[in-house]
């Protein structure tokens, strides 16, 4: 079995006007950088085999701390960068409103069948993300792996290997923290979640 510990990377720029930041490389705040210190200091304690992190620098930023503290070199993958919002890129959910309301409307009520217009589909982020931990469980079948990512993605990822409906994601997962703790366990092809946004940092939620 392997055990991923999955957290949001720490609080960016973006973070106090809740723009919906996808691809974009947001720099942490000076709490953000406070926040993966303190991740670091919980890692000395976690046991882990292995740190995995996004390429944009807001997660790796936030790897970074709790690796060296372990002593481990962080391993980037692209298949978890957050998804690409497309238009809504960089926007927050009145300026969306005041530019595409209807798609904005549908977004709200299916953001899976009508995800942001030019935006990437949910269900290939959730697949993507899956391939890359499906990887990561064969080389480290006994290993305890910290695992830096973003809101979104991780919370289709969730719906995706839990059995949640997809187009659930923002009803079921509606906040994940910045730094939280989500743990769960891959054995023999199958998930369970052993901890939901256990709060490891100060923090404050995510507000899409």
């Amino acid at each position: 079995m392997t055990d991923f510990i999955l957290v949001r990377h720490a609080e960016t720029v973006w973070h106090a006007e809740n723009r919906y930041a996808g691809r974009t490389d947001v720099p942490l705040t000076d709490h953000g950088r406070e926040q993966a210190a303190t991740l670091a200091t919980w890692a000395t304690t976690a046991g882990l085999t292995a740190v995995w992190s996004s390429p944009l620098s807001r997660a790796r930023l936030t790897a970074a701390p709790a690796a060296d503290a372990c002593g481990l070199t962080p391993r980037i993958d692209e298949r978890l960068y957050e998804l690409d919002f497309g238009q809504g890129e960089g926007l927050t959910r009145d300026e969306m409103r005041r530019r595409f309301p209807e798609q904005l409307a549908a977004f709200l009520a299916d953001p899976v069948a009508h995800h942001l217009p030019g935006g990437e589909d949910p269900r290939h982020a959730a697949e993507r993300a899956a391939d890359c931990l499906a990887d990561i469980a064969r080389e480290q079948p006994h290993g305890r792996v910290l695992l830096v990512a973003h809101s979104t993605l991780v919370r289709v990822l969730l719906c995706h290997l839990l059995g949640i409906p997809l187009g659930d994601y923002r009803r079921v997962l509606p906040q994940m923290h910045n730094g939280a703790l989500t743990e769960i366990r891959i054995e023999h092809g199958q998930t369970a979640l052993l901890s939901f946004n256990a709060p490891a940092l100060t923090q404050a939620p995510a507000l899409h």
